[in-house]
């Protein structure tokens, strides 16, 4: 609600907020806004020299956060703790403060230097306090000239609360940001402490918390001889997960014998898992052992088991539960000792409902379970994939791809993966063979890459302000990386000023000297 402006005021002050309102729903960014905000209450309202202090979040310590009117240099001097001066005391005790004349107040202490020069006496000062709700999170100041009159000073002081009122919400959602990046940094490494402890196969990549409980599932499941079902969809590492429960298991000795069931046509499967006797069909001209006896004191890896036919489910049931079974056209029994492990991307009760799948087998096999995730909710693990593959192709290839762009990061990112992890494998090859430096671009990736499925087509994670502030610091921070932190050269790359990278860098805290070289210090 806007507050009642006094009549006598040089401004129309109604006219000033409603302005300010209509800034803070622009698109803008949160300082840019902010900087614009102050830049109207100086030409329309005269009130000059405004800053932004914020509480910083272990409200120990306030920092100049936007100001008008001084330089970035005063912006640093600029920190008080609460209570401190005028700005200080209007945080701690959450009322606004109006000072006729400077020259009068012995508390006001212009840490930032922006009055050096300026006369206190013509100086009127105005400091409101900027709520969350009860809260103090800062304060909003302002200069005027000198006012002695306090209807006027007072009003437009009530004037300055309204406008703190207005911000005070941006400044809330600044806050949250900080909070939501602190809590994500925290849960980093605590993901990386249990990682450590996890017992995570070196063969797998990926420390994403999902992927995190596939490790302790593996972990638990390999010491014991029980048969494993491994679900997920295609292209997700299914046989991954089951060659590290061979490799953790007592069978790791033993051979591990991998069985694809559909690419089996239904006439051979038996015979490819059993074996067969020489003459038990047309072509058998010789006796063939089956993968079974194959896997002997090892693993065996049933990929697809949701598309067997009938009769080889009923002969792996008896396999399964006699732990022996007889050759295709034989008569001898054959006993084994193998660990089965099983991996389907079917819907296994589903066609158990509808008689596709014998109901005794499902039961059997689904003993311990291990659900592998899709790579679209697996997080940054795909970053960690796509590097990985990069490594693979350079050597594979002969190529000397040394990392993927920012733009390109961004855009593997925002892919929904219908293929999953084979799908990402095979993208990063063809971007590396066709990748002409040594930097994978947006355009090297292939134009699937750029177009968003239909389920996604609208849907936006954060406000448009956010995600342009997002890729506003991807491409300085893939500048600073062509440049090897080099400030200077980052702002030629862009086409912009070292001064506004400077600014940048500190808006967004990039943190260039991890891009340098070894040796060099230029800036």
């Amino acid at each position: 609600m806007l507050p009642n402006i006094q009549s006598d005021l040089s401004f129309n002050g109604l006219t000033v907020l409603y302005s300010i309102a209509h800034q803070l729903a622009s698109d803008q960014s949160l300082e840019k806004t902010m900087n614009t905000i102050l830049q109207t209450l100086e030409s329309k309202a005269g009130m000059k020299r405004g800053i932004i202090t914020i509480l910083s979040p272990d409200n120990q310590e306030m920092a100049v956060d936007v100001a008008s009117g001084i330089s970035d240099e005063e912006k640093q001097k600029g920190k008080y703790k609460p209570g401190e001066g005028i700005t200080g005391k209007v945080v701690s005790t959450g009322r606004p403060i109006a000072i006729p004349a400077l020259d009068m107040e012995p508390t006001f202490l212009d840490r930032t230097g922006a009055r050096k020069g300026l006369k206190h006496s013509d100086l009127s000062f105005l400091c409101v306090p900027i709520k969350a709700g009860d809260v103090v999170i800062g304060a909003l100041s302002v200069d005027k000239v000198s006012v002695q009159d306090s209807v006027t000073l007072e009003g437009e002081l009530t004037f300055l609360q309204a406008v703190s009122d207005l911000i005070a919400q941006a400044v809330l959602t600044r806050r949250k940001q900080y909070d939501m990046i602190h809590a994500l940094e925290e849960e980093n490494i605590q993901l990386k402490r249990t990682l450590e402890s996890s017992g995570k196969p070196d063969q797998m990549i990926g420390n994403s918390s999902i992927m995190l409980n596939v490790y302790r599932n593996i972990a638990q499941v390999s010491p014991s001889s029980t048969t494993v079902l491994i679900r997920g969809e295609t292209g997700t590492g299914k046989e991954l997960v089951a060659r590290a429960i061979h490799e953790k298991s007592q069978f790791v000795d033993g051979p591990f014998i991998a069985v694809n069931c559909a690419a089996l046509p239904e006439s051979l499967l038996e015979s490819e898992l059993f074996g067969h006797e020489k003459g038990s069909f047309t072509g058998a001209t010789n006796k063939r052992i089956g993968k079974f006896e194959a896997a002997d004191r090892g693993t065996l890896f049933l990929d697809e088991i949701g598309e067997m036919s009938m009769s080889a489910q009923s002969r792996l049931l008896r396999a399964i539960q006699e732990k022996e079974f007889q050759r295709v056209g034989g008569t001898d029994s054959i006993k084994i000792s193998v660990r089965l492990v099983c991996a389907t991307n079917r819907n296994l009760e589903l066609d158990v409902k509808e008689g596709r799948f014998r109901e005794d087998l499902y039961y059997r096999i689904n003993v311990f379970t291990v659900f592998i995730p899709p790579l679209r909710e697996r997080g940054a693990d795909t970053l960690l994939l796509a590097d990985y593959f990069v490594n693979k192709y350079n050597n594979i290839h002969n190529k000397m791809v040394e990392r993927i762009s920012t733009p390109a990061i961004e855009m593997l990112s925002a892919y929904h993966w219908p293929g999953n992890v084979r799908e990402l494998e095979n993208v990063i090859e063809r971007s590396v063979i066709v990748c002409s430096g040594a930097v994978i671009e947006g355009n090297d990736l292939p134009p699937t890459l750029q177009i968003k499925s239909v389920s996604q087509q609208g849907k936006r994670k954060d406000t448009f302000e956010n995600m342009v502030a997002a890729y506003e610091r991807l491409i300085i921070i893939d500048a600073l990386k062509d440049s090897s932190g080099n400030q200077t050269e980052a702002a030629k790359i862009l086409g912009t000023t070292k001064r506004i990278i400077q600014y940048k860098v500190t808006k967004y805290n990039i943190e260039y000297n991890k891009f340098k070289r070894s040796g060099d210090d230029s800036a």
